[in-house]
């Protein structure tokens, strides 16, 4: 039979005991180390699970989104400092008082465009890893209803005929993310 070609299964612990490289001695896990290892798998095994919760998924994807949406109102609010149409509100006042203004409204900025990234990135995330869960597949499926629900949610102020809209806008652009993002990459071999 072919089962000189399997892998064998070893209890983690209760690997083959190799030589030290130091003192060349073959020494096997004491139970106290066996105990530690196994500690140390359920502690990996408890984080993978926690990182993979719909909850850790979203409020990773809203921090990340309103640290991006933070940087860009930053890089945004460089081209309002030299508006000249801005320039009037400067006159008469000081330096000190011109960069308690500009930092004050780039920090504001800043605030209100982060959030709203950071809403936007959370919706998406955890919607679509609901949906995962729900239809337990990985498929460019998910991040289409992720994107339809997505797109609705974020126009329900403004309207059925928005949200239907906004839905299906938000859905053709995550289906075409997706697919770019799912596609084979050429073998250079």
């Amino acid at each position: 039979m072919a089962t000189q070609y399997l892998t064998p299964f070893v209890v983690p612990g209760y690997e083959p005991p190799s030589p030290d490289p130091q003192t060349g001695e073959v020494r096997t896990k004491t139970d106290d180390e066996r105990r530690e290892i196994i500690w140390q798998m359920k502690q990996v095994r408890m984080v993978q699970e926690g990182m993979e919760s719909p909850v850790a998924k979203a409020a990773i994807s809203g921090a990340m989104g309103f640290a991006i949406g933070a940087f860009f109102s930053l890089m945004g609010s460089s081209f309002t400092i030299e508006d000249p149409f801005q320039r009037q509100q400067y006159e008469g006042m000081n330096m000190k008082q011109k960069a308690r203004v500009i930092f004050g409204d780039m920090g504001k900025g800043m605030w209100r465009q982060g959030k709203g990234f950071g809403m936007v990135g959370a919706l998406y995330a955890g919607t679509e890893c609901v949906i995962e869960g729900y239809r337990a597949k990985n498929d460019i499926y998910n991040s289409v209803y992720a994107g339809l629900v997505s797109g609705a949610v974020l126009a329900r102020n403004s309207g059925p005929r928005a949200m239907a809209f906004g839905g299906l806008g938000f859905a053709a652009f995550s289906a075409a993310i997706d697919s770019y993002m799912r596609r084979d990459t050429p073998d250079e071999d």
